[in-house]
């Protein structure tokens, strides 16, 4: 410390950085884009909320930013769940439907359709098919994505009926 200055004028500087370290966090859980269907597919979505399950592949809930019952998560890195997304423009393309886009697959798991898109930052997007809304989950690009879609399948059946989403 500088002798000619008084010891209390470090007193604002400590302060300070104590506060940002203070306020520093952590909590490295994910921060998502709530969707923002409309009301009868936010019912379906908090219906699938109370549905689904505490752990997923082993992993422990933990819930994306801002809370809301349309997201959800498990894990670290965080495989993400939103409910009520909008439709996949390649749901609609005629390349994946006939298998000719290396990047976009369609499947099922246990009773629950889906289109796999991989991502630019390595992970896999999943979006249900042939269910009244649309669930989109994100698996980390190094974690075993079919252990999740069976996991998550019994809830999505359960509170998201099949038929076409809008």
């Amino acid at each position: 410390m500088n002798s000619s200055r008084p010891w209390f004028c470090s007193l604002p500087v400590l302060a300070a950085l104590l506060a940002a370290v203070g306020c520093s966090s952590n909590d490295d859980s994910a921060a998502v884009t709530v969707p923002s269907p409309h009301s009868a597919i936010t019912k379906l979505c908090r219906n699938l909320d109370k549905a689904l399950p505490r752990t997923v592949d082993g992993l422990g809930r933990r819930d994306p930013t801002p809370a809301s019952a349309l997201t959800a998560g498990w894990g670290n890195p965080v495989v993400i769940l939103r409910c009520g997304v909008s439709r996949p423009p390649k749901m609609i393309d005629p390349d994946v439907a006939n298998g000719k886009d290396p990047d976009a697959v369609a499947g099922g798991v246990n009773g629950v359709d889906w289109l796999m898109e991989k991502q630019d930052d390595g992970s896999n997007r999943f979006t249900t098919a042939n269910r009244e809304t649309y669930v989109e989950i994100r698996v980390p690009g190094d974690q075993d994505s079919s252990t999740v879609l069976v996991d998550l399948a019994a809830a999505i059946k359960k509170t998201i009926p099949e038929g076409i989403a809008e």
